[in-house]
């Protein structure tokens, strides 16, 4: 059996490892040793389940949407992470997080941020464990993610806009990376995707599989058997697609679909589809597949969605689509704002950006009909109201 999870020095076949200025190495040791004891502890598992439940609203409905199952001539079922409190996939992680931070001693938190979604999810568990925040943004996402920014701003997060490089989701993470030097022995930096120096990429993915482990349950209650034909998730940083697939990963009935942000086209120069251009090399920590240069420097990504727009990939989907376990598909800006506006208008649920280009992956597939496909809605609407404002009426 191919086996598709991190191993113990903390690769996914080539990608992965922890590429670390010298002070932080003790930090992340720290970590490494510490992740697994805490999180298989009964008390985490105590906490981390209630708070799931009684804070967050999980388990999140599996919901059978009928028109996208007619469209496409298959059972589609949709995960709503967009119902989960905040609105999207990213509470699951920062709970997870601030708990292992707390139980290491940590007593103040950092977090990067690109369309705002995760820097919301941090500075609410930081509320709610009453811990100092501080969030990176870059200039540019703060412009187009206002809401988010007030509204961590209103959480009680310090609000850290950035202005090297594109101002972007790279740069926002360049900086809470100084920050982390700068404090390492106080510091927790919850990183909000499957990216970083191990453990990160698994840690964020055990704490994401939650959503994998619900859908193995729901889709028991519903079909009669607890795994799907296809699943579908949208992947930038990669952790929406890490949870949905977590439980899967070596359950060959299961094909996995991810969809990338092809921004105005794969060969446009303007796109964030890193497993399509991307070549190995070393960004934030790992090595992963990054666009880069032919001398390694980094190539700006551009996407419609601020949470899509990283030119690298979590090592996790950077192996699975070298070994041909997950079949990436680039969905460009006009894809993803057409899916979203039939989303909205024929099932009355407005999707985030990011979700969109997972649904618009459903139009490249040809399903049987009797497959059944879990699609995951990593996030809700609200905070890309802006953009579906000014293309309204264009689809």
């Amino acid at each position: 059996m191919k086996q598709y999870s991190v191993d113990e020095r903390g690769y996914y076949g080539e990608f992965g490892g922890a590429f670390i200025p010298e002070i932080l190495h003790k930090c992340v040791t720290d970590l490494k040793k510490a992740y697994l004891p805490i999180m298989e502890s009964s008390k985490f598992q105590q906490d981390f389940n209630k708070l799931l439940q009684d804070y967050v609203g999980r388990p999140s409905p599996l919901y059978l949407s009928r028109q996208l199952s007619e469209r496409f001539g298959a059972k589609i079922y949709l995960k709503r992470e967009d119902l989960n409190h905040t609105g999207a996939h990213k509470i699951n992680n920062t709970i997870g997080q601030i708990l292992i931070a707390r139980e290491m001693g940590k007593t103040r938190i950092i977090a990067e941020t690109g369309a705002g979604q995760h820097g919301v999810a941090t500075a609410t568990v930081c509320a709610l464990m009453q811990m100092p925040c501080t969030v990176y943004m870059g200039e540019t996402d703060v412009k187009r993610q206002q809401v988010n920014v007030k509204k961590m701003e209103m959480l009680g997060a310090t609000v850290v806009p950035v202005t090297s490089g594109n101002m972007t989701l790279k740069d926002a993470t360049n900086e809470a990376i100084r920050d982390w030097c700068s404090h390492p022995s106080d510091t927790h930096y919850i990183i909000g995707s499957t990216i970083g120096p191990h453990p990160y990429p698994d840690m964020v993915a055990r704490l994401q599989s939650v959503i994998s482990k619900e859908i193995k349950v729901q889709l028991t209650e519903k079909e009669g058997r607890d795994y799907p034909n296809y699943l579908v998730a949208c992947v930038g940083g990669g952790s929406n697609a890490a949870g949905t697939i977590y439980e899967y990963l070596d359950n060959d009935n299961v094909k996995i679909i991810l969809a990338e942000a092809g921004g105005k086209g794969v060969e446009s120069g303007e796109s964030a589809a890193t497993i399509h251009l991307g070549t190995a090399g070393v960004l934030h920590g790992c090595r992963t597949l990054l666009m880069q240069t032919e001398d390694g420097q980094i190539t700006e990504p551009y996407s419609i969605s601020a949470g899509l727009d990283y030119p690298g990939i979590g090592p996790i989907h950077a192996n699975l689509a070298k070994q041909k376990r997950a079949e990436v598909l680039a969905v460009n800006d006009d894809e993803a704002l057409k899916a979203a506006f039939e989303l909205t208008r024929r099932e009355g649920i407005i999707p985030a950006l990011e979700s969109a280009h997972a649904l618009a992956a459903l139009e490249k597939v040809t399903f049987m009909p009797d497959d059944i496909v879990v699609l995951t809605l990593s996030g809700r609407g609200d905070k890309d109201l802006e953009t579906y404002f000014k293309y309204e009426g264009h689809y």
